[in-house]
Protein backbone atom coordinates (compact mmCIF):
# COMPACT_ATOMS: atom_id res chain seq x y z
CA UNK A 1 0.00 0.00 0.00
CA UNK A 2 1.49 3.39 -0.99
CA UNK A 3 2.20 5.59 2.03
CA UNK A 4 1.88 9.32 1.40
CA UNK A 5 2.62 12.22 3.69
CA UNK A 6 -0.63 13.97 2.66
CA UNK A 7 -3.68 13.30 0.51
CA UNK A 8 -5.99 16.07 -0.77
CA UNK A 9 -9.54 15.28 -1.90
CA UNK A 10 -12.38 17.56 -2.93
CA UNK A 11 -15.70 17.64 -4.74
CA UNK A 12 -16.86 14.16 -3.77
CA UNK A 13 -20.51 15.31 -3.68
CA UNK A 14 -21.84 12.59 -1.41
CA UNK A 15 -25.63 12.70 -1.58
CA UNK A 16 -25.76 12.93 -5.38
CA UNK A 17 -26.19 10.22 -7.99
CA UNK A 18 -23.08 11.41 -9.83
CA UNK A 19 -20.78 10.68 -6.88
CA UNK A 20 -18.24 7.91 -7.56
CA UNK A 21 -18.28 6.69 -3.95
CA UNK A 22 -17.16 3.15 -4.81
CA UNK A 23 -14.11 4.48 -6.62
CA UNK A 24 -13.19 6.73 -3.68
CA UNK A 25 -13.53 3.83 -1.25
CA UNK A 26 -11.27 1.75 -3.47
CA UNK A 27 -8.71 4.59 -3.46
CA UNK A 28 -8.81 4.98 0.34
CA UNK A 29 -8.43 1.24 0.87
CA UNK A 30 -5.32 1.09 -1.32
CA UNK A 31 -3.57 4.30 -0.20
CA UNK A 32 -2.59 5.54 3.26
CA UNK A 33 -1.43 8.91 4.57
CA UNK A 34 -0.42 10.84 7.66
CA UNK A 35 -2.63 13.83 6.80
CA UNK A 36 -5.93 13.95 4.92
CA UNK A 37 -7.33 17.23 3.61
CA UNK A 38 -10.98 17.33 2.52
CA UNK A 39 -10.96 20.44 0.34
CA UNK A 40 -14.69 21.19 0.18
CA UNK A 41 -17.90 19.86 -1.35
CA UNK A 42 -17.56 16.45 0.29
CA UNK A 43 -21.26 16.22 1.22
CA UNK A 44 -23.58 18.02 -1.21
CA UNK A 45 -26.12 19.73 1.05
CA UNK A 46 -27.55 21.65 -1.93
CA UNK A 47 -28.80 18.49 -3.57
CA UNK A 48 -29.80 16.77 -0.33
CA UNK A 49 -32.12 19.68 0.50
CA UNK A 50 -33.84 19.22 -2.86
CA UNK A 51 -33.98 15.44 -2.82
CA UNK A 52 -32.65 12.92 -0.32
CA UNK A 53 -30.25 10.40 -1.82
CA UNK A 54 -27.92 8.48 0.50
CA UNK A 55 -27.00 4.92 -0.56
CA UNK A 56 -24.90 2.60 1.57
CA UNK A 57 -21.65 3.39 -0.26
CA UNK A 58 -21.94 7.08 0.66
CA UNK A 59 -22.36 6.18 4.31
CA UNK A 60 -19.35 3.87 4.05
CA UNK A 61 -17.18 6.75 2.77
CA UNK A 62 -18.09 8.83 5.84
CA UNK A 63 -17.37 5.89 8.15
CA UNK A 64 -14.02 5.27 6.46
CA UNK A 65 -12.94 8.90 6.96
CA UNK A 66 -14.02 8.80 10.62
CA UNK A 67 -12.01 5.60 11.14
CA UNK A 68 -8.95 7.22 9.59
CA UNK A 69 -9.28 10.16 11.97
CA UNK A 70 -9.65 7.86 14.99
CA UNK A 71 -6.61 5.82 13.90
CA UNK A 72 -4.32 8.85 14.05
CA UNK A 73 -4.57 10.38 10.56
CA UNK A 74 -4.80 14.17 10.89
CA UNK A 75 -8.02 15.07 9.05
CA UNK A 76 -8.92 18.64 8.12
CA UNK A 77 -12.21 19.53 6.43
CA UNK A 78 -12.25 22.78 4.42
CA UNK A 79 -15.71 24.24 3.79
CA UNK A 80 -17.06 24.29 0.24
CA UNK A 81 -19.99 26.06 -1.38
CA UNK A 82 -22.11 22.89 -1.55
CA UNK A 83 -21.24 21.92 2.04
CA UNK A 84 -20.85 25.11 4.13
CA UNK A 85 -20.11 23.02 7.24
CA UNK A 86 -18.01 25.72 8.93
CA UNK A 87 -20.83 28.24 8.77
CA UNK A 88 -23.40 25.66 9.93
CA UNK A 89 -21.34 24.60 12.94
CA UNK A 90 -20.19 28.11 13.90
CA UNK A 91 -23.80 29.00 14.71
CA UNK A 92 -23.67 26.53 17.60
CA UNK A 93 -20.42 27.61 19.25
CA UNK A 94 -19.71 30.59 21.47
CA UNK A 95 -16.32 31.60 20.09
CA UNK A 96 -15.75 32.24 16.40
CA UNK A 97 -12.35 30.56 16.28
CA UNK A 98 -10.29 29.88 13.18
CA UNK A 99 -11.20 26.18 13.38
CA UNK A 100 -14.00 24.10 14.88
CA UNK A 101 -13.49 20.52 16.01
CA UNK A 102 -15.99 17.83 15.11
CA UNK A 103 -14.68 14.85 17.02
CA UNK A 104 -11.24 14.06 15.60
CA UNK A 105 -11.76 16.27 12.52
CA UNK A 106 -10.91 19.98 12.31
CA UNK A 107 -13.39 22.10 10.33
CA UNK A 108 -11.88 25.23 8.73
CA UNK A 109 -12.70 27.94 6.21
CA UNK A 110 -9.14 27.64 4.83
CA UNK A 111 -5.71 26.64 6.08
CA UNK A 112 -2.01 26.54 5.20
CA UNK A 113 -0.14 23.31 4.53
CA UNK A 114 3.64 23.11 4.88
CA UNK A 115 5.21 20.50 2.63
CA UNK A 116 8.05 18.24 3.71
CA UNK A 117 10.47 20.46 1.80
CA UNK A 118 9.25 23.63 3.52
CA UNK A 119 6.81 25.19 1.02
CA UNK A 120 3.82 27.07 2.41
CA UNK A 121 0.70 26.14 0.41
CA UNK A 122 -2.64 27.88 0.88
CA UNK A 123 -5.52 25.36 1.02
CA UNK A 124 -8.97 26.66 0.07
CA UNK A 125 -11.97 25.24 -1.78
CA UNK A 126 -11.93 28.12 -4.28
CA UNK A 127 -15.58 29.05 -4.82
CA UNK A 128 -14.73 32.55 -3.57
CA UNK A 129 -12.87 33.09 -6.86
CA UNK A 130 -15.75 31.97 -9.06
CA UNK A 131 -17.31 35.20 -10.41
CA UNK A 132 -20.63 33.49 -11.12
CA UNK A 133 -20.79 32.24 -7.53
CA UNK A 134 -20.07 35.71 -6.16
CA UNK A 135 -22.35 37.81 -8.35
CA UNK A 136 -25.03 35.55 -9.84
CA UNK A 137 -26.00 32.76 -7.46
CA UNK A 138 -29.18 32.09 -9.42
CA UNK A 139 -27.06 31.44 -12.53
CA UNK A 140 -24.86 28.87 -10.82
CA UNK A 141 -27.93 27.09 -9.44
CA UNK A 142 -29.36 26.94 -12.96
CA UNK A 143 -26.04 25.53 -14.12
CA UNK A 144 -26.22 22.96 -11.32
CA UNK A 145 -29.55 21.73 -12.68
CA UNK A 146 -28.08 21.36 -16.17
CA UNK A 147 -25.04 19.60 -14.76
CA UNK A 148 -27.29 17.15 -12.92
CA UNK A 149 -29.08 16.41 -16.20
CA UNK A 150 -25.74 15.71 -17.91
CA UNK A 151 -24.78 13.28 -15.15
CA UNK A 152 -28.15 11.52 -15.55
CA UNK A 153 -27.54 11.16 -19.30
CA UNK A 154 -24.05 9.89 -18.54
CA UNK A 155 -25.47 7.10 -16.36
CA UNK A 156 -27.69 6.03 -19.27
CA UNK A 157 -24.61 5.82 -21.48
CA UNK A 158 -22.80 3.76 -18.83
CA UNK A 159 -25.73 1.36 -18.77
CA UNK A 160 -25.50 1.05 -22.57
CA UNK A 161 -21.75 0.38 -22.37
CA UNK A 162 -22.36 -2.42 -19.87
CA UNK A 163 -25.04 -4.03 -22.05
CA UNK A 164 -22.57 -3.95 -24.95
CA UNK A 165 -19.94 -5.57 -22.75
CA UNK A 166 -17.71 -2.48 -22.66
CA UNK A 167 -16.09 -2.04 -19.22
CA UNK A 168 -15.12 1.61 -19.58
CA UNK A 169 -15.97 4.97 -18.06
CA UNK A 170 -16.63 8.04 -20.18
CA UNK A 171 -17.96 11.32 -18.80
CA UNK A 172 -20.36 13.21 -21.08
CA UNK A 173 -20.27 16.28 -18.83
CA UNK A 174 -16.44 16.35 -18.86
CA UNK A 175 -16.41 15.89 -22.66
CA UNK A 176 -18.75 18.85 -23.18
CA UNK A 177 -17.20 21.12 -20.56
CA UNK A 178 -13.61 20.92 -21.74
CA UNK A 179 -14.53 21.46 -25.38
CA UNK A 180 -16.54 24.63 -24.86
CA UNK A 181 -14.39 27.71 -25.35
CA UNK A 182 -16.05 29.74 -22.61
CA UNK A 183 -15.58 26.93 -20.09
CA UNK A 184 -11.88 26.76 -20.95
CA UNK A 185 -11.61 30.53 -20.48
CA UNK A 186 -13.43 30.29 -17.16
CA UNK A 187 -10.94 27.70 -15.89
CA UNK A 188 -8.02 29.85 -17.01
CA UNK A 189 -9.45 32.96 -15.29
CA UNK A 190 -10.15 30.99 -12.12
CA UNK A 191 -6.60 29.64 -11.95
CA UNK A 192 -5.02 33.06 -12.46
CA UNK A 193 -7.26 34.77 -9.88
CA UNK A 194 -6.26 32.19 -7.28
CA UNK A 195 -2.57 32.49 -8.22
CA UNK A 196 -2.71 36.29 -7.90
CA UNK A 197 -4.29 36.11 -4.44
CA UNK A 198 -1.81 33.45 -3.37
CA UNK A 199 1.08 35.69 -4.39
CA UNK A 200 -0.48 38.64 -2.57
CA UNK A 201 -0.65 36.56 0.62
CA UNK A 202 2.97 35.51 0.28
CA UNK A 203 2.50 31.75 -0.12
CA UNK A 204 4.49 29.54 -2.49
CA UNK A 205 1.37 27.94 -3.91
CA UNK A 206 -2.29 27.05 -3.59
CA UNK A 207 -4.28 23.82 -3.34
CA UNK A 208 -7.94 24.06 -4.34
CA UNK A 209 -10.88 22.26 -5.92
CA UNK A 210 -14.33 23.56 -6.96
CA UNK A 211 -14.07 23.47 -10.78
CA UNK A 212 -13.71 19.66 -11.14
CA UNK A 213 -10.54 19.99 -13.19
CA UNK A 214 -7.37 18.38 -11.80
CA UNK A 215 -4.28 20.41 -12.63
CA UNK A 216 -0.68 20.87 -11.53
CA UNK A 217 1.20 23.85 -12.96
CA UNK A 218 3.16 27.00 -12.19
CA UNK A 219 1.47 30.35 -12.86
CA UNK A 220 3.82 33.34 -12.78
CA UNK A 221 5.98 31.67 -10.15
CA UNK A 222 3.06 30.39 -8.03
CA UNK A 223 2.48 26.64 -7.63
CA UNK A 224 -1.12 25.84 -8.57
CA UNK A 225 -2.66 22.50 -7.60
CA UNK A 226 -6.26 21.49 -8.17
CA UNK A 227 -7.11 18.05 -6.79
CA UNK A 228 -10.02 17.50 -9.20
CA UNK A 229 -13.14 15.60 -8.15
CA UNK A 230 -14.85 12.25 -7.58
CA UNK A 231 -17.76 12.82 -9.94
CA UNK A 232 -16.18 13.12 -13.38
CA UNK A 233 -12.47 12.34 -13.14
CA UNK A 234 -11.77 10.45 -9.86
CA UNK A 235 -8.55 12.28 -9.01
CA UNK A 236 -6.60 13.09 -5.87
CA UNK A 237 -3.54 15.20 -5.09
CA UNK A 238 -0.88 13.46 -3.00
CA UNK A 239 2.27 14.63 -1.30
CA UNK A 240 5.15 12.16 -1.20
CA UNK A 241 7.40 11.90 1.83
CA UNK A 242 9.98 14.21 0.23
CA UNK A 243 7.40 16.95 -0.42
CA UNK A 244 6.88 16.23 -4.12
CA UNK A 245 3.27 16.62 -5.26
CA UNK A 246 1.48 14.37 -7.74
CA UNK A 247 -2.05 14.05 -9.18
CA UNK A 248 -3.38 10.49 -9.04
CA UNK A 249 -6.00 9.38 -11.57
CA UNK A 250 -7.83 6.44 -10.01
CA UNK A 251 -9.64 3.78 -12.09
CA UNK A 252 -13.41 4.05 -11.94
CA UNK A 253 -15.27 1.26 -10.17
CA UNK A 254 -18.42 0.83 -12.26
CA UNK A 255 -21.79 0.67 -10.53
CA UNK A 256 -24.33 -1.82 -11.78
CA UNK A 257 -27.60 -1.64 -9.89
CA UNK A 258 -27.17 0.83 -7.03
CA UNK A 259 -28.82 3.79 -8.77
CA UNK A 260 -31.63 1.69 -10.18
CA UNK A 261 -32.40 0.26 -6.76
CA UNK A 262 -32.30 3.62 -4.95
Amino acid sequence: MPQYRSIFLSDVHLGTRGCQAESLLDFLRHNSCQQLYLVGDIIDLWRLKIRWYWPRSHNTVVQKILRLARSGVRVRYIRGNHDPVYELLSAYVQRQDESISLGDIAILRETVHETADGKQLWVIHGDQFDAAMRYATWLIRLGDQGYTLLLWLNRLLQGLFRRLGLRRHWSLSAYIKYRVKKAVQFINDYEHLLAEETARRGYAGVICGHIHHAEQKTIEGILYYNDGDWVESCTALVEHMDGQMEIIHWPVVLRYDQDAAA
